[in-house]
């Protein structure tokens, strides 16, 4: 079987996985958020904290405990890497540098799990399970909680309140990350994922050398890695390590997991609207996207223009032999489509038209299907502008779910829009144009370029992964990388969680004549259109100097 035969039915076997839980993981997902009881356990937290799960809360409210929640998580993260050398198991690992332990601090709790560090070499094992894996699960229930929110502003009417955050948070770690990604670890550890709490095991080599291969609590961080679309990785290697993706089937697997609730996710926006068919235009939209640059990568790495490459058959430079080009494509899309940023394959080895697609995959927003709770409300801010520009061309009033779109909804959701492409462009013209900072790169011209640019889509739209080609330890970088981290996770929900207070407040109105209909496929057509509009108008001056410089070379 060759591998391009093998490589579709990998594709078809993830799709019909993803097609047996749609319903299940959708229905429980809205179930969740829908319900009015709370479990005993979380009856006794809020008792503990003193949070009354009865009371909803205005949008600043719901905001306050976003930004408060992630700051606290900055500052006790930070303060865990500054603090090793006094934990236990920490192996003699040293303190880290103050500015990559507030870089990585950031990176993690929001979502990015950028790593400027080879982690089996600068944590421990509590640095990593008490704060990187915990980081994983609650920074991930955070995006949850967002989404949901905005979801309430379209179905409440006549309401300030959008829900309850910590309620919303403790559900979303309780009932579905933490259950869900504990089954996942057991299933990883079947296949081969390796879970340990020593440092290192040592192994004589063919030629009698000694040698210690690092051990780590691998399995349960590889499990909520790829679940709550993470993307750190233990080993520095990450996905590409055999430890953590030791063979084919794991592999599947975790493509399977960092797809399955982003998907998901759209189910439970159907149904908590009341329109099952509202949710799968929003997956068609997100399918259609995720399949065109899935082919456009395999083509590209299959079709490379180098003539090594081309002697080999295909650009296997940076790829594991294990998974082959079509393993290595399809998790690099779809990790590049979600704000996973895991990868096992180097984005940096791809061809010019190849790592173009995963970084225009990062580009589109991540909505191809985005991340945990991020993929859902970056779509539904797009198709309220897919819905106001088609009101602008027909000259009526537009509405969404029977909620008019005014000057507050619109601008919201442009400022939820804009701020992503702000921070990549800027950041990556300071890096450019700044003394010093070239230094960094391995690569000159368009390569070069393309580095610089993927770092901060990367950042700026809380992915993590990286054209290894660039070094990014500098106190510019780590600043700059950093400041587009924290302003790429929480510029966009302020003002998602703005516009669903909006939405919330607003009485809903009946359908008319020339309502626009957001259940047909047509409205799939606009909301894809839109979503390539934005990308292409902002970026395409960007991607012409990289890597479609690149691949036309």
């Amino acid at each position: 079987m060759n591998d391009a035969v093998a490589g579709l039915l990998q594709v078809a076997l993830l799709l019909v996985l993803l097609a047996a839980c749609y319903a299940p993981l959708g229905d429980y997902m809205a179930k969740v958020f829908s319900s009015e009881k709370d479990w005993r356990f979380e009856s006794a937290l809020y008792r503990l904290v003193r949070v009354n799960s009865t009371v909803g809360q205005r949008w600043p409210t719901y905001a306050a405990g976003v930004l408060g929640f992630s700051f606290v998580s900055i500052v006790l993260l930070y303060l865990l890497q500054r603090l090793q050398p006094l934990l236990p198991a920490s192996f003699g690992r040293g303190s880290v540098d103050p500015s990559m332990a507030l870089n990585t601090a950031i990176s993690f709790v929001t979502n990015t799990d950028w790593q400027s560090y080879v982690p089996e070499q600068v944590l421990g094992n509590t640095v990593q399970m008490a704060g990187l894996t915990v980081q994983n699960v609650v920074c991930a229930a955070v995006g949850l909680a967002v989404a949901v929110a905005l979801v309430r502003g379209f179905v409440r009417s006549g309401s300030d309140r959008i829900g309850n955050f910590w309620v919303d948070l403790t559900r979303g770690v309780v009932r579905i990350l933490l259950p869900f990604s504990f089954v996942a670890a057991i299933l990883l550890i079947i296949m081969g994922v390796t879970m340990s709490l020593h440092s290192g095991v040592d192994v004589t080599g063919v030629d009698g050398s000694q040698y210690t291969l690092p051990m780590a609590g691998t399995a349960s961080q590889e499990a909520i890695k790829e679940f709550g679309t993470n993307g750190g990785g233990v080993f520095n290697a990450n996905s590409a390590h055999p430890f953590e993706n030791p063979n084919a089937l794991s592999n599947l697997f975790e493509i399977f997991l960092l797809l399955v609730i982003p998907v998901c996710l759209t189910r439970t926006f159907g149904v908590m609207v009341g329109n099952k068919r509202q949710g799968s235009v929003l997956l068609s939209v997100m399918g259609v996207l995720w399949a065109a640059m899935l082919a456009v990568a395999w083509f590209a790495e299959t079709h490379p223009n180098g003539p090594a490459a081309i002697a080999a058959g295909g650009a296997m430079e940076g790829k594991e032999v294990r998974f082959g080009i079509p393993a290595s494509v399809l998790f690099g899309v779809s990790t590049t489509g979600t704000s996973t940023g895991a990868v096992n394959s180097m984005h940096d080895s791809y061809t010019g038209g190849g790592g173009g697609a995963v970084l225009l995959n990062i580009l589109f927003g991540e909505v191809a299907p985005g991340g945990v709770g991020a993929g859902l409300y970056g779509i539904l801010v797009l198709a309220v502008i897919a819905v106001f520009l088609a009101g602008l061309m027909v000259g009526r009033t537009p509405e969404y779910l029977g909620k008019k779109l005014g000057r507050r909804e619109v601008t919201a959701a442009v400022v939820a829009i804009l701020a992503m492409p702000t921070l990549v462009l800027v950041g990556s013209g300071l890096a450019i144009a700044l003394p010093g900072t070239l230094d960094a790169l391995n690569n000159d011209g368009a390569h070069g370029f393309s580095e610089v640019l993927y770092a901060f889509a990367s950042a700026a739209n809380n992915n993590g992964s990286a054209f290894g080609g660039i070094t990014v330890t500098s106190d510019f970088f780590q600043s700059a990388l950093g400041i587009a981290m924290l302003l790429g996770r929480f510029v966009p929900i302020l003002a998602v969680l703005a516009l669903a207070g909006s939405l919330a407040q607003q009485r809903r109105v009946e359908p008319g004549a020339g309502t626009l209909a957001t259940d047909k496929p047509l409205f799939g057509v606009l909301v894809t259109g839109t979503v390539v509009l934005v990308a292409a108008l902002t970026f395409f001056p960007a991607l012409a100097l990289g890597p479609l410089a690149e691949a036309l070379a």
